[in-house]
């Protein structure tokens, strides 16, 4: 599927015509967005660009400290935005290429950064003057969703903060939430620092209008201070960690003290009843009431044990 943003008597107008590219000039052209494209899809867009578009594959296995390259007349970014699941985040690889003031962009999921700036690009077309503006607006907006989940995320953690103060349904499951609710938040905050980094080598180009490095600075500090959140969110992560674990190891401290308190109380009886069960004669052997006897035994040294041992503050 491509989309191709164009300007129209004063208006951006989208248009899913690819034929429009042999009608239209780079002067008309704001910005392509292939979604998923077909070959020929990708053929014309070269064509038009002069220029060739990288794979998925391609994208994929660049290094992160090789996400930004430029040459004479194109800019190529790749980069990852994450997509929230049900439990887990995932990456998706997204390719940019800026020539000549068009933004081609190539995806493979429907992302709503893009359907957002599709929306604000057709409402407030004279902010959009060219590609890079358009890519700009991107990253602005990616970054602001971003930081809307390290917001989910730290209420999540506020959540399981005072579910671990209460001590109720503290067990295995609640360790492994937490511990997918940490891995998350590495992948939230691996996201930015790729944004960080994309932001500061574009920051050392002179290739984008002098008007966008100003909102790129912001977009900048904006990440500096998510990054310092999460890093916040780790330490309190932590924390609760160590919090539930120390949980767990008590109540399996508690049930072991039981067990041990009723084996220590059973040992007496058990010698007793051990003694008495052997074939030979022993006191109260003869007695019509011998099984009362030794069960009222039995009972007094389970006190006296309990009593010994209490006393001496060991239970």
């Amino acid at each position: 599927m491509i989309q191709i943003f164009y300007k129209e008597d004063r208006r951006i107008v989208p248009s899913e015509d690819i034929t429009l590219l042999k009608e239209l000039g780079f002067d008309d052209v704001l910005w392509i967005d292939l979604y998923s494209p077909t070959g020929d899809e990708k053929r014309e867009v070269e064509e038009f660009l002069e220029t060739t578009l990288q794979s998925r594959a391609q994208a994929e296995e660049i290094e992160s400290s090789s996400r930004y390259s430029e040459t004479e007349t194109s800019i190529f970014v790749n980069t990852n935005f994450l997509i929230p699941g049900p439990d887990d985040y995932s990456m998706e690889a997204i390719s940019f290429i800026l020539c000549e003031g068009i933004l081609v962009s190539i995806r493979q999921a429907n992302l709503r950064t893009f359907v957002d700036i599709q929306r604000k690009i057709q409402v407030h077309s004279k902010l959009y003057p060219t590609g890079y503006h358009v890519f700009v607006g991107i990253l602005e907006n990616r970054i602001d969703l971003d930081a809307d989940m390290i917001e989910l995320m730290a209420k999540e953690l506020d959540t399981y903060s005072k579910k671990a103060s209460t001590g109720r349904d503290v067990n295995e499951d609640f360790l492994l939430d937490i511990n997918q609710l940490q891995d998350n938040t590495m992948l939230v905050r691996e996201n930015i620092v790729d944004k960080q980094r994309m932001i500061s080598a574009i920051l050392k180009s002179d290739k984008f209008p002098r008007d966008v490095y100003t909102k790129l600075g912001v977009i900048n500090k904006d990440i500096g201070s998510l990054i310092n959140h999460t890093n916040f969110s780790f330490e309190r992560l932590d924390y609760l960690l160590n919090t539930v674990v120390g949980l767990i190891n008590l109540e399996q401290n508690r049930i072991m003290k039981v067990f041990t308190l009723v084996s220590l109380l059973l040992m007496p009886p058990t010698l007793i009843a051990s003694i008495y069960g052997m074939n030979i004669k022993l006191p109260f052997m003869e007695s019509n009431s011998a099984f009362l006897i030794l069960i009222g035994i039995m009972l007094v040294s389970i006190v006296i044990t309990l009593v010994v041992f209490k006393k001496r503050k060991m239970l």
